[in-house]
């Protein structure tokens, strides 16, 4: 095997995925397929993990796989087009975070009225979510 290069499970191990994972990375067009020679494993440059850190790492920021495949077909040079994405990811963030927060407050309300109630009444929470009930 060449040096440069690595095999599929080798791979994975490098960039702390399975091998699924490329397998899938590779199906959706993240990652390229090598040929796969007439005897052997494929393998695969070793530039290969440092795609795949950087999939794994936008996921962990919130990119969908989709997002993900544009910021790599962007990151040649275009660093005002990937910032403009990494903008709308925090504004979808912050709706979401504002979103969550909403919910929290129902939530507290809710568990509030409950701790409150009587025992001998339907439950405050059980009755807001079949909808008899509103929490605000």
């Amino acid at each position: 095997m060449p040096t440069n290069t690595l095999t599929i499970g080798r791979l994975a191990r490098e960039a702390g995925v399975n091998s699924e994972t490329v397998r899938y990375y590779q199906r959706v067009g993240l990652i390229r397929e090598p040929l796969k020679p007439v005897q052997g494993f494929r393998h695969y440059p070793i530039e290969t993990v440092t795609r795949i850190r950087f999939i794994k790492r936008a996921q962990s920021l919130g990119f969908q796989l989709k997002e993900i495949a544009e910021l790599l077909e962007l990151s040649d040079g275009q660093c005002s087009n990937v910032r403009l994405r990494a903008e709308q990811k925090r504004a979808q963030i912050d709706t979401q975070i504002k979103d969550l927060k909403a919910m929290q407050q129902t939530l507290d309300v809710l568990i509030r009225s409950c701790r409150a109630g009587r025992t001998d009444a339907p439950c405050p929470i059980v009755e807001s979510l079949v909808g008899k009930a509103d929490p605000a």
